[in-house]
């Protein structure tokens, strides 16, 4: 299985902001370990104290209507960071409840 994980302190609460986001299922939900279904699968390691500072690794999400997928995730508790417009490609940066980037861009090829 190829699965991106992500270590956190709350491993369910944050699994359960990504289900919603990714509108996906849980298929394995331990007490320190949670992983949701998808192509790659998304995991959710317990940590006692998460890697300080920026990630190094982020999840790029496109395809549906940027402004009102924004609005979704603010909604399911994200927050925004910053937009960025370069050339015609715009995306916006955001946080999850936990603290980690991600981006939602307009469609690729739009």
């Amino acid at each position: 299985m190829d699965m991106v994980t992500v270590d956190c302190e709350e491993p369910q609460e944050l699994a359960d902001f990504w289900r919603q986001a990714l509108q996906t299922e849980v298929g394995t939900d331990l007490p320190d370990f949670v992983i949701l279904r998808g192509r790659p699968a998304l995991a959710f390691q317990r940590v006692e104290k998460p890697t300080p500072g920026k990630n190094r690794l982020h999840l790029d999400l496109s395809g549906a209507e940027r402004t009102q997928e924004v609005a979704r995730l603010v909604e399911l508790g994200a927050s925004v960071v910053r937009n960025h417009d370069h050339d015609g490609f715009a995306w916006t940066v955001l946080r999850d409840p936990a603290g980690n980037e991600f981006c939602v861009s307009d469609p690729h090829g739009a």
